[in-house]
């Protein structure tokens, strides 16, 4: 069993209105130090062994369901239970 953790951002060349009006409400609540503010998905994914690579079987997954391959990046950690 593997239990996987996968993050979803947005592309840097894509506008992120969410992560913009989160940064203005920071910095209202004068966290002046905030620089950006990017929001993204995460996802705890538990896969059962097999006899096929787990990156590969994750970055299937990754382009064919749990992301916007247009629009978004993702990465994934993997951990063996």
């Amino acid at each position: 069993m593997y239990n996987v953790k996968v993050f979803v951002t947005l592309k840097k060349s894509v506008l992120d209105p969410q992560g913009t009006a989160v940064m203005g409400s920071l910095k209202s609540l004068n966290y002046g130090e905030v620089e950006d503010v990017r929001i993204g998905k995460y996802m705890e994914i538990q896969v059962a062994k097999s006899d096929r690579d787990i990156h590969a079987v994750l970055d299937e997954m990754c382009d064919k369901l749990l992301t916007n391959p247009v629009m978004e990046d993702y990465r994934y950690e993997i951990e063996e239970a």
